[in-house]
């Protein structure tokens, strides 16, 4: 009898791990085909961002306290940098003050108030002012010097490759930049571009930042358009130019 009970026992074992098996390939099966509705979220990620960025607005910007500002994360500083701005450009494009005139004038201001207040703080009984000393560390400098070095050899290459004839697109693509600068430069001064340039850093991205959703579907159906004309463009004059015989004459 114990004999006949030993026996039986590795067939049950056996059917035991049979059916868990079964149960277990069951569960995987249905789990990976309850993952599959999950496939959108992939699909999700891939949506069309303007220029092909991969990372949010504020870290495309830098991060940090700038992009703080252009995205008006502190209202109050954004406001008074865009304020002191406004002030700078009013002085100088609408008072037509001259920007010597005015570092003179508020070194004399500053320095005239430090002196009396210097000289008088005894008599209108009051502590003399705290002047720290100034020191200019080295490494920032170093540091912009560096990355300015860089994109301005970055820049000569791609005007070398340019000017060499290796790359039409580019070509057509800074002779209509300069060309549209070129205009802007006769509708208003350099001073006033660059305070439309810092207006408008303070107001594109943040708007920007509000409405991707809606930006995004729209700059696709636009650059899509203009892939179109491009290629239409290209097949009709650029590939009609003899760049191959060009190239020959110069090698």
């Amino acid at each position: 009898m114990a004999d006949e009970i030993e026996k039986s026992m590795p067939a049950e074992q056996s059917l035991m791990e049979k059916i868990s098996e079964k149960i277990h390939h069951h569960d995987s099966s249905s789990d990976s085909e309850y993952e599959k509705p999950d496939s959108p979220s992939a699909v999700k990620a891939k949506i069309y961002r303007l220029f092909g960025r991969e990372k949010p607005v504020h870290k495309v910007l830098g991060g940090g306290k700038p992009a703080d500002v252009f995205l008006w994360r502190d209202k109050k500083l954004s406001a008074a940098v865009l304020g002191v701005a406004t002030v700078i450009w009013v002085l100088f494009e609408l008072v037509e003050y001259h920007l010597l005139s005015l570092l003179c004038h508020v070194s004399i201001l500053a320095l005239g108030g430090l002196f009396l207040w210097s000289n008088a703080h005894t008599f209108i009984k009051k502590s003399p002012p705290q002047i720290p000393e100034i020191h200019v560390p080295e490494e920032p400098f170093l540091l912009i010097a560096s990355s300015l070095r860089n994109e301005l050899n970055q820049a000569f290459v791609i005007l070398r490759s340019i000017a060499l004839g290796r790359d039409l697109k580019k070509f057509l693509m800074v002779v209509v930049g300069l060309w549209i600068i070129s205009v802007v430069g006769n509708w208003c001064n350099f001073l006033t571009l660059v305070y439309i340039c810092f207006v408008l850093l303070h107001t594109v991205p943040m708007m920007y930042e509000k409405h991707e959703d809606k930006v995004d579907p729209f700059a696709e159906k636009a650059f899509k358009e203009l892939h179109k004309h491009y290629l239409v463009f290209d097949e009709k004059v650029v590939s009609k130019i003899p760049i191959a015989s060009l190239k020959a004459k110069l090698g």
